[in-house]
């Protein structure tokens, strides 16, 4: 367990991350007919008339509801300042209302199954289109991924898509046009997260199978209901985990504070760790003194970093 001091950093980080107010995006569009399934779009800000990168961000918040794509609109617009064309995604995370066993009480469900899922493979899909209406200065042909956390998940397995085997509704016959994907703090190894119990559980409760392995019940019955999770946990990794889903062929950096306790540098290490083995460098970025939302503050050093991180890829 994080001691005392690392859990007061990871709370002043939080609130420097969050202090930010929401950016209002310069459009916004919709690639689905649930309010939560749009795309806001950021113009860059003194920009040429048209030829700027696009970088897409898929927002964390451990696939729950209470984090919608407000809080990293600051982000957003930290990118536009920076000359990116910039398309924030939105898309369905645990049902609302929705409450599991959480560390000392209760809390949101995280993801939907296949739900979350369906909605960044369509938001990507329709994307070339809705940039072209919404955002015309953007170039289609310098696009870079980027997502925090649980949006770095959703990041990484986005540019996987043509490693899912063809019978996915989510594979795609060749791989996205994508420059690169930048990936902050991702739960990137969905294995190692859940054995670290990262998020409270939140692995297991957005692949659906949240009683996995996790002692249901007493008796022969609950054993059964407990080893059929863990089998569909199993099943689930494959469409799901970006450490699987390797080697890739497109540029991939991780960028990581040292000091996140939210999602540990060993899921990160991880996730490089399986990259490598199946024969792909993925370049891995340690910042000192850095937890885990820095990563997307306007207001710290470790965003700039990240900036130039994208920056590398789509110039």
């Amino acid at each position: 367990m994080p001691d005392d001091a690392a859990v007061a950093r990871d709370a002043a980080e939080q609130d420097s991350a969050f202090a930010h107010p929401a950016v209002l995006p310069d459009a916004t569009a919709a690639y689905g007919a649930h309010a939560d399934q749009v795309i806001d779009f950021y113009a860059p800000r003194g920009a040429a008339d048209r030829g700027a990168p696009l970088v897409v961000v898929l927002h964390g918040g451990a696939w729950r509801a209470p984090y919608d794509r407000a809080h990293v609109s600051p982000f957003a617009d930290f990118l536009a300042r920076r000359g990116f064309a910039v398309a924030n995604v939105e898309y369905r995370r645990g049902a609302s209302g929705g409450l599991v066993p959480a560390q000392g009480g209760v809390g949101p469900v995280a993801g939907r199954w296949p739900d979350t899922l369906d909605d960044v493979a369509a938001a990507l899909d329709a994307l070339p289109g809705l940039v072209r209406a919404a955002l015309p200065v953007a170039d289609p042909h310098r696009v870079v991924l980027t997502g925090h956390s649980a949006g770095g998940h959703l990041a990484l397995w986005a540019a996987a898509r043509h490693v899912l085997p063809e019978s996915s509704p989510w594979h795609l016959a060749r791989p996205a046009p994508l420059r690169g994907v930048v990936a902050l703090a991702p739960i990137g190894d969905l294995r190692v997260a859940d054995e670290l119990g990262v998020c409270s559980g939140a692995v297991r409760q957005f692949l659906g199978v949240a009683g996995a392995g996790a002692g249901v019940g007493a008796g022969a019955g609950a054993e059964a209901e407990a080893g059929g999770a863990e089998v569909l946990f199993e099943e689930r990794l494959v469409q799901a985990d970006p450490a699987v889903l390797l080697p890739t062929g497109i540029a991939t950096a991780v960028v990581q504070g040292r000091t996140d306790i939210v999602v540990p540098q060993a899921v990160s290490e991880a996730y490089a760790d399986a990259a490598a083995k199946a024969g792909e460098v993925v370049g891995l970025t340690l910042l000192e003194d850095v937890g885990h939302f820095p990563l997307i503050d306007p207001a710290a050093d470790a965003c700039a970093v990240v900036a130039e991180e994208i920056a590398q890829l789509a110039f």
